[in-house]
């Protein structure tokens, strides 16, 4: 046994207890019977108190993941996303709901067809094992067109939107009683996974005065009618609020008790390495922006919620790409590091309850983008648009993994966080202590914490044995670069215990009742654990380069491992067991559990190592099926019960070895190769702009006379009539306006607001006189344009054609900023009248209530349907986009090809477009009837566009469309080709019956020509 020398025994205690001098509120009440556990006064199912989250009396560490069903609108892959973020180690996921996606008029609310069925996702949660954090809005912001509000909601005749007035409550209540009631089947107190439901969103608004707390009274109304109508509706379960940032102090009962509005948890909302690729976007926030600077949010706790959980139901899981950003998304400073420093130091600050936003950020198709953001959506998440997993995956998995069965995480006090828990003054530690049970938790970072520099140190830790400073035997610990790591002492595993460890814990699992532990480092660094009560340890499965001392001390065994790699296994003569893997080898660890309980129960657990997936595991007698995805050929490792003799991968048999330590091991061979993609070099190809001829008749059913001289919308316009197209009824997309005047005149001003990134042309009797390009900062275009090029009908009727791409509606109080036309005046006579189109039928017609309201626009192709299969384009020439075409336009190009993926397989492919950026085109790609990319190269650098399976048939034909828009008379060309993203032998297979998705054309199109 190891003793410390007097001297060093009493400097540590004085170390520690100057550490502890300096306590917050946290640390001073150190017994849990001084924190009051709460409910909401309807049941006990879901208490809380100033530790954390109970689901029927047991304690929960939420850690969460956002994906939007309404960005991914095929409810097979939400089984795909779920079962991966499950994989991850998450108890829970989020998801916003979008009133927009919803209701396509004042009268219709759709919760039935397709992906509108958004309780889909709850009875998937069910058999994956996730509880869900519902985040219905109204309003939800999420870079979706006007927050995912209705467009038809922002005339202006609702209202300044946002507050207690009775016009928007009214025309609110169908969407959110309905989304309510059919949350309240699914809640944990209805022996469901809904966990909490989230009222509006960044909301922060209670007070005119937050230091005097004179309360915002519409404000305050508004939050009580939501949560009135919630209630009413059947919600049982804690309502939550998410707070933008930490100036605005609401809806917290313990921050302002009995005010009006208090939600029953209060929860945070930060983005510290700003939400958009344009850095600029967000110094207005954060202040100037410092990568990897953490930001201290354990004050705000303190003061707004202190007998509540830290929670953050929308924390930073990566950003959003704006139109302008660079191609791909988002630089490497919110990849892997970002998630291995900034969700430890999240739990360094106490927090138990978090959401990543997103998880899994997918593709803004159709009408769903706000202008802000570009067509992809991927943000950078964890699992990627085209749902592929790694590096950032795989870190925050590990975490994930860890905080599932770290029990004593869910209670802990602050005791200190400085540098004097370590010998080296670069790096500073948290110390989190449970006061019940004594484990503590050491979260480790560089003191600056935008450092990357590597950095050894030794920690002083207070454990049962004593007070040590590990490792004892030499080596140190380290940080790599920018790295943090949490290092346990007197950590439980079953009913031995962990003393301390130098490494990281990744899980754990009772085997036959045996703890079976994994601790994770660095390729090649040294680390150092005790494990209390054995007397003796040996080595019996040894990495490449791994080998390890046993000192016999301080009441059981510390075992010193100079190299770590690749993956190695000790026993100790007390029933435990632990395997040390070095990160590569982490990153492949899995612990799927034969239970679907969220809380993943360690004695239900196995632990895998080697393949890319491991989605889930049951039992058949002696026998383990596994499921899950391989990239290559694998060796598959699983420490399980000693009565488990055989494996199955994916239903197939394995040829099962069992090692000299017990674990077993297979092989699996993968897909190799790639699936054979068809040649998109058939084409055919129609004018779908025929509204710019003289000779088109615009007296049918698509267009509407624009007679109105008032609005109610508060952006009064320059010229009447009102040629605002939400005015009319159209909201989504590609409009037109045709202007009429008799006699001569000389040019037009024009002022047209479309959102940043839009673009139009004019066209005065076929010809062309002008284009507004548009750009990434821009939201209106206003040009004055000549006529001395094109030729008028001096004694007769002229007609201007406006063609314009609008890009969505603005977010938060610029919701109701209109789209359209603000001003147009002829110089030297005077329009006589006008007319507008846009999607076929407008708000009142929905020829398409799959796709739903927001997945067409107003271009001849969509609105008689040519995107869609069962059209006849027999009558159409051939050409490609390639080839392209001469003169200012737009081309539609149509092909239809067939797709055939292996039933066994998980495969993503993406379309890739491609043309200079010298050219002056706007594009947009249908995938049979979605679309699926608006590639604007003047504008934006996005150039890879992937498509789900659902949306592309992946077992039969599928009709892709090509809209090709030439803002000038140098015409257009466009490249395009789909390339294999990846192909994963799977259980999950993308090969499944999405028919139903994907309704054909029918001759009603017809009266929209």
């Amino acid at each position: 046994m190891r003793v410390l020398s007097k001297l060093s025994w009493l400097s540590a205690v004085s170390l520690l207890a100057s550490q502890r001098g300096s306590l917050g509120v946290n640390a001073q009440n150190n017994s849990l019977g001084n924190w009051p556990l709460h409910d909401n006064g309807l049941n006990q199912v879901v208490q809380w108190d100033h530790y954390s989250f109970k689901v029927n009396g047991k304690r929960l560490f939420v850690f969460s993941g956002e994906i939007h069903y309404w960005r991914i609108p095929v409810p097979e892959v939400w089984e795909d996303l779920l079962e991966k973020i499950k994989a991850a180690g998450f108890t829970a996921f989020a998801f916003y709901g979008n009133w927009g996606y919803h209701s396509a008029n004042n009268h219709t609310t759709d919760f039935e067809t397709g992906a509108h069925d958004f309780t889909k996702l709850f009875e998937i949660a069910n058999r994956v094992g996730l509880y869900v954090i519902t985040r219905p809005g109204p309003y939800v912001n999420a870079e979706a067109n006007a927050g995912g509000f209705p467009l038809w909601l922002t005339t202006g005749a609702y209202g300044a939107l946002r507050n207690n007035d009775s016009r928007y409550l009214e025309a609110l209540d169908p969407y959110f009683s309905g989304f309510s009631s059919r949350t309240s089947e699914h809640q944990v107190t209805n022996g469901g996974n809904a966990l909490v439901y989230q009222i509006e969103n960044e909301y922060g608004q209670q007070w005119k005065d937050t230091a005097k707390k004179i309360p915002d009274l519409p404000s305050g109304e508004y939050m009580a009618d939501l949560e009135d109508s919630a209630r009413k509706n059947g919600i049982d379960i804690p309502l939550i609020d998410n707070d933008p940032n930490m100036n605005t102090k609401s809806w917290s009962k313990d921050f302002a008790p009995g005010a009006l509005g208090n939600v029953d948890v209060a929860g945070l909302d930060s983005y510290p390495s700003c939400w958009s690729c344009n850095l600029d976007e967000c110094t207005g926030t954060n202040g100037e922006y410092v990568a990897y600077q953490v930001i201290d949010y354990y004050d705000h706790f303190v003061e707004v919620s202190p007998t509540q959980p830290s929670f953050f139901p929308e924390f930073q899981g990566g950003s959003y790409n704006p139109w302008g950003g660079p191609q791909g998304g988002c630089p490497a400073d919110i990849g892997a590091d970002f998630a291995n420093i900034f969700y430890r130091n999240l739990i360094s600050q106490r927090v138990t309850a978090l959401s990543l936003y997103m998880m899994f950020g997918g593709t803004n198709w159709g009408a769903i983008a706000a202008p802000v953001v570009a067509t992809s959506y991927d943000y950078s998440s964890p699992i990627s648009e085209n749902r592929q997993v790694g590096s950032k995956f795989y870190e925050t998995k590990n975490l994930a993994l860890f905080t599932r069965i770290a029990e004593d995480l869910t209670v802990t006090n602050r005791l200190g966080k400085n540098t004097g828990y370590t010998t080296n003054s670069a790096v500073e530690a948290s110390e989190l202590r449970n006061p019940s049970t004594n484990a503590a938790f050491y979260v480790t970072i560089h003191e600056t914490s935008s450092s990357a520099t590597v950095e050894y140190f030794k920690l002083h830790i207070s454990t049962s044995v004593g007070n040590l400073t590990v490792p004892q035997h030499g080596g140190s610990i380290v940080l790599n670069g920018h790295q943090s790591k949490i290092l346990v002492t007197d950590f439980a595993i079953g009913k031995k215990t962990l003393t301390y460890s130098t490494a990281e814990v990744l899980t754990y699992a009772l085997l036959d009742g045996k703890p079976v532990v994994i601790l994770t480092a660095g390729a090649d660094e040294s680390i150092e654990f005790h494990i209390k009560g054995a007397k003796h340890g040996s080595i019996i499965g040894k990495g490449p380069s791994t080998n390890g001392t046993f000192y016999s001390e301080a009441h059981g065994v510390t075992t010193n491992i100079p190299s770590v790699s690749g993956m190695s296994v000790y026993e100790f003569d007390n029933d435990v067991k632990v395997i040390v893997a070095d990160k590569p080898t982490a990153y492949l660890f899995w612990a799927p559990n034969l239970s679907n309980d969220p809380f993943a129960p360690v004695d239900q657990s196995v632990l895998v190592q080697g393949p890319y997936l491991v989605r889930g595991v049951s039992r058949n007698g002696q026998s383990l099926a596994l499921t899950g995805d391989i990239l290559n050929t694998t060796t598959i490792e699983v420490f399980a019960s000693k009565h488990d003799d055989k494996l199955t991968w994916n239903g197939q048999k394995l040829h099962t070895s069992r090692t000299k330590y017990g674990s077993l091991k297979a092989t699996v061979s993968a897909f190799n190769g790639t699936i054979k993609l068809p040649a998109l070099d058939s084409w055919k190809v129609q004018d779908t702009l025929p509204e710019k001829l003289p000779s088109y008749d615009d007296s049918g059913a698509a267009w509407v006379t624009a007679d109105h001289l008032t609005t109610p919308n508060p952006t009064k316009p320059d010229t009447l009539p009102v040629l605002y197209v939400d005015e009319y009824g159209f909201h989504n997309s590609f409009h037109l306006f045709r202007g009429y005047f008799s006699g001569p005149a000389t040019g037009v001003k024009l002022s047209v607001q479309g959102g940043q990134a839009f673009g139009w042309s004019a066209w005065l009797n076929g010809q062309l006189v002008g284009s507004f390009l548009g750009n990434s900062s821009l939201s209106a275009g206003n040009m004055t344009l000549s006529f001395s090029n094109a030729t008028l009908n001096t004694n007769g009727t002229n007609f201007l054609l406006i063609a314009q791409d609008n890009t969505g509606h603005d977010l938060r109080s610029d919701t109701v900023k209109p789209r359209g036309i603000l001003g147009a005046t002829l110089t030297g006579n005077n329009f006589t009248h006008w007319k507008i189109a846009g999607e076929a039928g407008g708000e009142e017609v929905q020829l398409d209530p799959i796709r739903g309201p927001l997945s067409e626009g107003g271009l001849t192709a969509e609105r008689l349907g040519w995107t869609l299969s069962g059209f006849d384009d027999s009558a159409w020439h051939s050409s490609s986009p390639s080839a392209g075409f001469s003169g200012a336009g737009i081309n539609f190009y149509r092909t239809v090809v067939p797709l055939d993926v292996p039933a066994n397989l998980d495969a993503s492919f993406a379309f890739v477009l491609d043309a200079p950026a010298s050219q002056r085109i706007r594009v947009q790609l249908f995938i049979n009837g979605y679309q699926y990319a608006r590639f604007n190269p003047y504008v934006g650098n996005e150039k890879k566009f992937p498509v789900p399976p659902g949306v592309l048939n992946y077992q039969g034909d599928n009709v892709i469309g090509l809209s090709v828009w030439a803002q000038s008379e140098e015409g257009a060309k466009v490249n395009v080709q789909i390339v294999q993203e990846y192909a994963v032998e799977s259980s999950w297979s993308s090969s499944f019956d999405s028919e139903y998705l994907r309704p054909g054309w029918t001759e009603a199109r017809l009266a929209y020509a």
